[in-house]
């Protein structure tokens, strides 16, 4: 089983991957002349705009649900990992893939709403729905579903309570195998309790462990800020090969960073694009700038604060691709939460451990929860005008059970089945949002010109000639009508 997942990653994330990744990010900032600094004013107005109906979700709540998603076990575990095989230069691609990455997830995400349905009374959209309705290609569109619902309904929920489970345990002691029970009680509370449930939870917890987490990162920055010009200069010198220590890990940098940066912000892999289509806007491209921002907040504020709290103090490891180890502050440590753990500890002696493992429960658990929102919105996608209440039923027990099997399974296998998953979508969907860019790039357009005429930005397909967007030209002006 090892072989063949690790053959599969080698495969996925091959060095043609993270160019790619790299290459399309670079593409769409190019093109959207920077709209990611361009319009960052309007990402932060636009987030706290938008209404909430019976079928669908403010701008903050959709927001909520994609962080959800991004914040999760890569902001902390992920961040570590990229740093002991990558070096300090890791984090440096994080920020590169996260700042070029947020034009990705624009185009995707105003994708999402161009192209969204309403179906049993919920909006619905996300990449399938955009293949199927904006490139014509149903199988491709039925074969990202199937790889999505594998993807993040059983492949990467055990990537999230394993790191629950293995952060309780260090901090209180507590079995693997009740952690499991307790997340399989609390998340099938909130997942059978539907969308309006799980963005009603995201709203408040999402924000609130964000800031907390931060918070205590700049206090550990505050107490060793005399080391803050230090860990710039080897954090860049890293990235760029100039580092006598570490430059001869420029490719695992390189390779680490992008892939734990795509991992934790999401960027072009689809699953931010299922939450942005829920949204209540009166123009696509308005949830494609939050969207956008939600990148901003994942990596260069949380995986931010974890690497700063690990490099300031130095609690890391850094291995040698040829055997042994560029940098061994931490013996006998695997790379993960430990490092984090440590760094905290070094302040607050006693209070690293237990702290970690709750950050880990309320990221990871988050996490978790929007993947069955993801999950779910594809298996809907598949069920059009079928009863698919027994395939949604299926979908939370397999899911359940995933999260379950997570918990007491190895770390090294949960990452590598969810690297696997991850994979699978981020080529599925980069390879579709090239294709299909311009109705986002007509959108994003047609935003710009009704904001200089001074209006609030609505949208018009026909006006544009962008075809297929069914909601908006039969349901968009009655269903703003009932929301005001």
């Amino acid at each position: 089983m090892e072989n063949i997942v690790g053959f599969l990653n080698e495969l996925l994330w091959s060095p043609v991957m993270i160019y790619f990744c790299l290459g399309v990010g670079l593409l769409f900032s190019i093109i959207t002349r920077f709209l990611q600094v361009r319009h960052f004013k309007d990402m932060i107005k636009l987030m706290f705009q938008g209404k909430s109906s019976d079928a669908g979700v403010s701008s903050f709540q959709a927001l909520s649900i994609a962080l959800s998603g991004r914040v999760g076990t890569g902001n902390i575990a992920g961040t570590a990992t990229a740093i002991a095989f990558g070096g300090p230069g890791a984090v440096f691609w994080m920020w590169m893939i996260a700042f070029i990455g947020a034009s990705s997830a624009f185009i995707e995400s105003t994708l999402a709403q161009i192209y969204k349905v309403k179906q049993d009374g919920q909006y619905r959209g996300g990449p399938a729905y955009y293949i199927e309705k904006g490139i014509g290609w149903k199988w491709y569109a039925v074969l990202f579903a199937i790889s999505s619902i594998i993807a993040v309904g059983l492949l990467m929920p055990g990537i999230q309570s394993n790191s629950i489970a293995t952060g309780l345990n260090n901090a209180f002691g507590l079995s693997p195998t009740w952690t499991g029970v307790l997340l399989v009680a609390l998340l099938g509370a909130i997942i059978f309790g539907g969308v309006k449930r799980i963005a009603t939870v995201a709203q408040y917890v999402v924000p609130f462990m964000a800031l907390a987490y931060i918070l205590l990162a700049l206090i550990i920055m505050a107490a060793n800020i005399t080391q803050l010009p230090a860990v710039f200069a080897l954090i860049v010198k890293s990235a760029l090969g100039f580092d006598s220590a570490f430059g001869g890990i420029l490719g695992m940098a390189i390779s680490w960073g992008v892939k734990r940066g795509i991992y934790s912000n999401e960027a072009g892999q689809g699953t931010g694009a299922h939450a942005a289509a829920a949204a209540e806007v009166s123009h696509p491209a308005k949830q494609g700038l939050v969207q956008a921002f939600s990148v901003y907040i994942d990596t260069l504020l949380v995986c931010s604060a974890t690497a700063f709290m690990i490099l300031f103090t130095g609690m890391y490891n850094t291995a040698n691709p040829s055997g042994g180890f560029i940098v061994e502050n931490l013996k006998g440590v695997n790379p993960g939460p430990g490092y984090t753990q440590a760094a905290i500890e070094t302040i607050f002696p006693g209070f690293g451990a237990a702290f970690v493992a709750i950050a880990l429960f309320f990221f990871a658990f988050t996490t978790i929860m929007a993947y069955y929102y993801i999950a779910e919105t594809n298996v809907a996608y598949l069920m059009r005008g079928k009863n698919g209440m027994w395939l949604m039923t299926g979908l939370k027990i397999m899911l359940l059970i995933a999260t379950f099997y997570g918990a007491v399974k190895t770390a090294d296998l949960a990452w590598a089945l969810g690297d696997v998953g991850l994979g699978i979508m981020v080529w599925l969907n980069l390879i579709a949002i090239l294709i299909l860019a311009k109705p986002a790039l007509q959108a994003l357009k047609d935003y710009e010109e009704q904001k200089e005429q001074g209006l609030d930005p609505v949208f018009d397909p026909t006006k544009l000639g962008i075809k297929n967007a069914d909601y908006w030209v039969n349901d968009f002006k009655r269903d703003e009508e009932r929301v005001s």
